[in-house]
């Protein structure tokens, strides 16, 4: 999984996030990378907190509340934070090769 390429995990990272959350696509802002990268580290909070209530509503005893949506909804918040952790490692490796680069 080392030849990850970021834009892509950046983009499947907000492919599931709209598919999570059910939000329209937004349109593509021009590259902003910082405001990027805001958002789908918003939107898997975002997703870990909804598995967060549903676990919780869950325990409560909500009827609602299947056990089949409380673990699909955990297993997607893991594979986003999985997703983004490994963005950040992409990230700091590349921060790590420019700065040792000599000029």
């Amino acid at each position: 999984m080392s030849d990850i390429n970021v834009n892509q995990v950046l983009a499947q990272m907000r492919a599931m996030s709209i598919e999570a959350g059910g939000k329209a696509q937004p349109a593509d802002s021009g590259g902003d990378f910082a405001a990027m990268l805001k958002q789908s580290i918003d939107s898997v909070n975002q997703t870990q907190q909804t598995a967060n209530n549903l676990a919780k509503s869950f325990e409560m005893g909500q009827s609602d509340v299947s056990l089949a949506e409380v673990m699909i909804a955990s297993q997607k918040a893991s594979v986003s934070f999985q997703a983004m952790l490994q963005v950040r490692n992409k990230l700091v490796d590349a921060y790590k090769d420019v700065m040792g680069m000599s000029i």
